[in-house]
């Protein structure tokens, strides 16, 4: 039953964090009619054999729309404690992976680090190379989707 009601509620808070860009209620109306930028960022492996990143801007009209995320099955979601570390390691899988409560840090390969909380979006292509670090940070557990992508980058 719990797992019925989190994959519910997930589904529905996927659908807020992706297709429905925010609008703070401290940048009011002007915000609504521009509409907020929902960013991706992308990690891969280079040429090199690091870690990189970029950031995607998932291009949603103004007065509403859609933006299609990469072909998908399986979707996960996702708990882990404050403090957890996930030493230098690759993707598993290409996927999504969307933040909906609690932080973490990303370590790249080179030692960029990004910052990801609440409704960040990372779209996780480092499948091979020295990877990355994951560190559950704060004080609250990280609670994520992760959606894999079928296909070719």
């Amino acid at each position: 039953m719990h797992a019925k009601r989190a994959s519910f509620i997930g589904a529905g808070l996927l659908s807020l964090c992706v297709l429905v860009p925010a609008v703070d209620s401290a940048q009011g109306a002007s915000e609504a009619r521009t509409g907020k930028p929902v960013m991706i960022t992308r990690f891969f492996t280079g040429p090199d054999g690091l870690t990189h990143a970029e950031e995607i801007d998932a291009k949603i009209a103004p007065g509403g729309g859609v933006y299609n995320l990469l072909a998908n099955s399986g979707a996960q979601i996702r708990r882990t404690p404050p403090g957890r570390e996930n030493g230098y390691h690759t993707a598993s899988r290409r996927q999504y992976v969307i933040t909906l409560s609690g932080h973490a840090e990303l370590v790249l390969s080179g030692g960029q680090t990004i910052q990801v909380g609440p409704g960040s979006i990372e779209l996780a292509e480092d499948l091979t190379g020295k990877g990355h670090i994951t560190r559950t940070v704060g004080t609250e557990d990280r609670i994520a989707i992760l959606i894999p992508v079928s296909g070719q980058p």
